[in-house]
């Protein structure tokens, strides 16, 4: 049997909208988890008091999280439907849970954004749509949950497929009205995985018909390789092995590499990906590599391996948009948060604010302002602390986004537009 192409799906939304629950819900429907694992999840829900979590229970695998009833870190699950073999990328609803969000974001390929039919779209919908938007992500479907809670009626779906439309293209999305918008209920099963007789004014796809309605975006093969690194064993017997995730381009064995910004040049000797050795990896996968002549040391998490003949970006600064998702007060000149760009994690400055745009049109509204404050989307320079492999979005838009953290929250997220690379000792 061939393999089925494979997407990463993220489910985005407001905190209590049914997020997990549709997850779970999914889950079951496709047989990855048993009525078995179901009932044994109803008797923990019970002991907790939480009568109606079963589905949700299953992403949300860690004690803490049940006993506080929200989703904390990203859970990685596979399910398949006709076409597709897809993970899911949990991204939990919790505001302080944005960085997961970005960083799970930022291998999706596409979102199903779940509303509540009973509440419609809610600060976090806003918020969480716009992020997708940054982040570049460029498929969504538009789930209507907690049709029971709405006795099924087709006027309220209709209002919170409106809204929900109305919020997408304000915030600049294209494409709205081709969208899928499908109206379901996670914890009842309708229109999951089979049509729901109590919908019968409905005529759409299920939410499991409308995920196969998705395509696969082409893999970057064509562009030089980028892949940053996540971890760096010393392995007894054979050498250094940094591990990471192939963003573009082709890795081979017998390939010359350099690995910036530390300028180290290297062969890569051999590939590993599930314990099998590779040929090549190309884009998606997550692998380990055997380098010659080099120690642990001399490379770390957050640098980035590129061929000799094109190699990654260090800047000294760059130009970026950004939005301010919250911040106690404003933000000025000189201010320096943590960034989170690929696998990296280091303090960076805005130096300067070139320009607040509007949110809705794009439009500039105000050059050079002293401050930019939550809600604002802006322009700026950041001068990173130390050396920082980055590109241009435009380029390679995984090493092009980022997250940005202050006090345990993230206070914003942006795209590189341009960078100013580093004058590289030689």
């Amino acid at each position: 049997m061939a393999e089925k192409p494979h997407l990463n799906l993220i489910f985005i939304g407001h905190v209590d909208h049914g997020k997990s629950t549709t997850v779970g819900r999914l889950l079951y429907e496709t047989g990855v988890i048993t009525q078995r694992d179901i009932d044994r999840y109803k008797e923990i829900t019970q002991q907790l008091n939480r009568p109606t979590f079963e589905f949700a229970f299953v992403m949300d695998q860690l004690k803490e999280e049940r006993e506080r009833g929200i989703t904390i870190d990203i859970m990685h699950r596979d399910f398949n439907t006709p076409k597709y073999y897809f993970t899911i990328i949990d991204a939990p609803g919790h505001r302080d849970f944005v960085k997961n969000m970005i960083t799970g974001a930022s291998q999706a390929d596409a979102a199903v954004l779940v509303v509540s039919a009973a509440d419609g779209p809610q600060a976090q919908t806003r918020e969480h749509a716009i992020l997708a938007n940054v982040l570049g992500i460029g498929q969504l479907i538009i789930g209507i949950n907690k049709m029971d809670a709405a006795n099924y009626d087709q006027a309220k779906y209709e209002a919170a497929a409106k809204a929900v439309k109305d919020l997408l293209k304000s915030l600049g999305y294209k494409n709205v009205d081709a969208m899928k918008v499908v109206p379901y209920s996670a914890l009842q099963g309708d229109n999951i995985a089979k049509k729901s007789d109590k919908m019968a004014w409905y005529n759409g796809p299920t939410l499991l018909e409308a995920l196969d309605t998705l395509t696969v975006p082409a893999k970057p093969t064509d562009k030089p390789l980028r892949l940053p690194i996540q971890d760096v064993y010393s392995i007894s017997g054979f050498g250094t092995v940094p591990v990471g995730r192939v963003e573009t381009g082709v890795i081979k064995p017998g390939d010359q590499v350099v690995i910036m910004p530390g300028g180290v040049r290297t062969e890569v000797k051999s590939i590993e990906m599930h314990h099998q050795q590779l040929q090549k990896a190309e884009p998606g996968d997550n692998i380990g590599f055997n380098i010659k002549g080099v120690e642990k040391k001399d490379i770390k998490r957050g640098d980035v391996v590129g061929p000799t003949s094109n190699p990654p970006t260090v800047a000294s600064e760059f130009t970026a948009q950004i939005i301010v998702l919250h911040h106690q007060n404003v933000i000025a000149k000189g201010y320096t948060p943590v960034f989170h760009i690929h696998t990296a994690q280091l303090a960076c400055t805005i130096s300067d604010i070139l320009e607040k745009k509007d949110p809705k049109t794009g439009q500039t509204l105000e050059k050079n302002p002293e401050t930019i404050k939550t809600g604002d989307i802006a322009i700026v320079k950041i001068k990173p602390t130390k050396n920082i492999c980055v590109e241009k979005f435009s380029d390679f838009p995984p090493l092009g986004r980022f997250a940005i953290r202050d006090m345990g929250e993230t206070v914003g997220a942006g795209v590189i537009l341009d960078v100013t690379p580093a004058v590289q000792a030689k």
